[in-house]
């Protein structure tokens, strides 16, 4: 792992609050340790290949070697940063919106800080979560999105997270901040990928605050390296009447956890949980969802679908929790899953906890194989059996994809989605 060295060099710049922070979660870390299969919210999942392998920093140099990697959304607005540092050189600030800020986390730090100061590590908690530990106290840069009262950016604000290099393997720990205040209404990209063939360790963590009414689409795209790992926590926070629709596509990594939640603290508040993993070969991606219904009249719906070929595993756990005064909760969880070959595996999970009576709650899973009528109807009509394959295939998948708003991300996704599958 990240050498003490490296956090102790990390520790010396910065505001006092934040030091005292990193130190805090850096010794939660070490009474915690990396989790285990014998810990039940990994029971499923060994991250045995992290702990032992010894990951230096992102090496120097590495945004030249990043620049063919860059992906086009086609956002005006693109904050890139390579190894978890800004790369200005591959930036596009784009047009700014009244209202509007989008910066890194070391910019706004030294700028002034308040809004850093106010609300990073106030969400993702440290206390039972190693990796939000780690990455609290070793993030070295990341972004902070700032939509103002009443704000409307034209636009997806693109946020890419390139791992490059050589040799030994590097490990990277980004940091999102996200903050809709009041009425705004916003799309966030974060996109994740690397270098073929590299091995590396992604540690991410997203903060996303929602002030009254505000509405945000975030997406969250992992490509990573086939030879990659990739940890991801976001937590999400709900105000008033808020909305927050998550488009979660997992298509890399040979080990993916992504750890997906948001707390409706707000009467009528709303959320959607939409996502896509997409597991071959030997790979392992693992998500895991916690809806919180804190108060009444809120709603949540949430549609996971995985796609499993060759020896790949997947691994689903979904949970919605209903507290007491969340009187009026409108809550719809659903996982569905389709096998491709023999071998692949999926474990699913999904999961009611309801303390209040006034409720309507439904959660469900499914796994299944194509349909062979269906199959046999379209090699009957000349389509080649692996083409047919591939097209139902698609299409299970299309029902996630359509949701996704914009739409140079969600054809991006459909042609990578083809591509793995036509492999």
């Amino acid at each position: 792992m990240t050498s003490l060295l490296e956090l102790q060099t990390i520790q010396t710049g910065g505001p006092a609050w934040l030091g005292q922070m990193r130190r805090e979660a850096y010794g939660r870390f070490a009474e915690l340790g990396f989790p285990t299969t014998k810990d039940e919210e990994w029971k499923y999942t060994n991250v045995g290949p992290i702990a032992k392998t010894r990951f230096e920093r992102g090496p120097a140099g590495a945004a030249r070697a990043g620049k063919d990697l860059l992906p086009d959304l086609g956002c005006s607005t693109r904050l890139v940063f390579v190894n978890g540092i800004l790369a200005p050189e591959l930036s596009t600030p784009g047009t700014v919106v009244r209202g509007v800020a989008v910066r890194s986390l070391g910019e706004a730090l030294k700028a002034d800080g308040g809004a850093v100061e106010a609300h990073l590590g106030r969400y993702a908690r440290t206390e039972r979560q190693a990796f939000t530990a780690l990455n609290t106290a070793l993030w070295e840069d990341g972004a902070i999105v700032e939509i103002g009262r009443n704000a409307v950016p034209g636009q997806p604000i693109h946020l890419v997270f390139l791992s490059a290099g050589n040799g030994q393997p590097w490990a990277s720990h980004p940091r999102v901040l996200i903050l809709a205040e009041r009425g705004s209404q916003a799309a966030v990209i974060e996109h994740y990928t690397g270098a073929a063939g590299s091995r590396y360790f992604t540690n991410a963590v997203t903060e996303i605050v929602l002030g009254e009414g505000a509405i945000l689409d975030h997406y969250r795209i992992q490509d990573e390296s086939e030879g990659a790992y990739h940890i991801a926590t976001v937590q999400g926070v709900q105000g008033r009447n808020s909305v927050l629709r998550s488009h979660n596509a997992v298509l890399g990594a040979a080990l993916s956890r992504n750890d997906i939640n948001s707390a409706l603290n707000g009467e009528g508040a709303e959320c959607t949980l939409n996502g896509l993993f997409l597991v071959t070969g030997e790979r392992h991606a693992d998500i895991h969802t916690l809806l919180d219904h804190a108060k009444p009249h809120c709603g949540s719906r949430e549609l996971y679908k995985g796609i499993l070929d060759g020896r790949g595993v997947g691994v689903f756990n979904g949970k919605i929790v209903v507290r007491p005064d969340a009187q009026k909760t409108n809550a719809i969880q659903s996982n569905r899953n389709l096998l491709l070959s023999a071998d692949a595996v999926i474990n699913t999970k999904p999961q009611l906890e309801i303390f209040a009576d006034d409720v309507r709650c439904t959660h469900g899973a499914t796994v299944g194989q194509i349909d062979s009528e269906a199959l046999f109807y379209m090699q009957s009509r000349g389509i080649p059996g692996a083409e047919a394959r591939d097209i139902l295939t698609l299409a299970f998948a299309s029902e996630v994809l359509d949701e996704m708003g914009w739409e140079p991300a969600r054809e991006r996704l459909r042609r990578e989605a083809h591509e793995i599958l036509s492999r």
